[in-house]
């Protein structure tokens, strides 16, 4: 069983889970992710780790609340447990050598996005960031991109706080600017990384991408996180998550990706309901 020692809530949907997980923490590294279970009849979801610590023995997931899973982790207190809790599976981003690169993080994504800019960070590189969210009242993590970043643009949709508009224009001015960028990573919503691509591709600055959005087993049992980069088959969850941005087939991806909301949204009631009557 795994320990929650820390919860907190950092908007009313996206909750920071530390998880007691010793082995898990001394083998972590950014881009990586778990697979959890809530307890023993539980389905088995991949969470992309957000942050770990080999002495506290701790690592720390963010998850957005949207399925039946998420559901009834959100419903877990400190000092609760989870049945499972395994990683680090995937591929670790590679950061190495890069002398300025930018990092773009969309939503949630952006707990997937700021382990990576910090290792860009410490591995001495300029690190611009570039992160969108609907409005201020989802904006997460600010000052820990601020820490590691030597530019952060914070972009909202409704321009209730930083610069409206879409992530998208903001790293247009940039590359504009006459930023040189050895590489551009890219996290967030399907569509948002498609269009972060077209984005950069004129300018032929390599862009990658992480592909857990599409995952659902984490193995590479289940098919689902299918995807073509550059014409060939490739698994989200065993070949990446990362992928050059560039030669993957965003049409099918995101088509894949929305194949399962209206099951998801199902479930996530069907999941509410049920809690609601163990209640009462």
């Amino acid at each position: 069983m795994y320990e929650i020692v820390r919860k907190e809530a950092l908007r009313p949907t996206v909750t920071l889970y530390e998880i007691k997980a010793p082995l898990i923490a001394k083998k972590a590294q950014p881009g990586q992710f778990i697979i959890l279970r809530v307890d023993e009849n539980g389905e088995r979801i991949p969470i992309t780790i957000n942050n770990y610590d080999p002495e506290k023995g701790t690592v720390t997931i963010i998850v957005q609340t949207a399925g039946a899973t998420t559901e009834k982790l959100r419903r877990l207190n400190q000092g609760d447990c989870l049945q499972d809790f395994v990683g680090p599976l995937g591929k670790p981003t590679e950061t190495a050598g890069k002398k300025k690169v930018c990092v773009v993080g969309g939503g949630v994504g952006c707990a997937i996005a700021y382990p990576v800019l910090k290792k860009f960070h410490d591995d001495g590189a300029e690190v611009h960031a570039v992160v969108g969210f609907k409005s201020q009242d989802l904006v997460i993590l600010e000052e820990d991109f601020k820490k590691s970043s030597d530019k952060l643009v914070i972009c909202t949709d409704d321009g209730s706080y930083g610069r409206k508009g879409l992530v998208t224009e903001a790293l247009k001015e940039l590359l504009d600017e006459g930023n040189q960028y050895d590489e551009i990573f890219a996290i967030g919503p399907m569509i948002m990384m498609k269009f972060v691509c077209k984005t950069t591709e004129p300018y032929g600055v390599p862009t990658t991408v992480s592909m857990s959005p599409i995952m659902i087993d984490g193995t590479g049992m289940c098919g689902g996180c299918r995807l073509s980069v550059g014409g060939e088959m490739k698994f989200a969850c065993v070949d990446g998550p990362d992928f050059d941005g560039h030669k993957v087939d965003w049409d099918l991806a995101v088509k894949r990706n929305q194949m399962y909301v209206p099951f998801e949204k199902h479930k996530y009631e069907e999941t509410c309901n049920l809690l609601k009557k163990e209640a009462e």
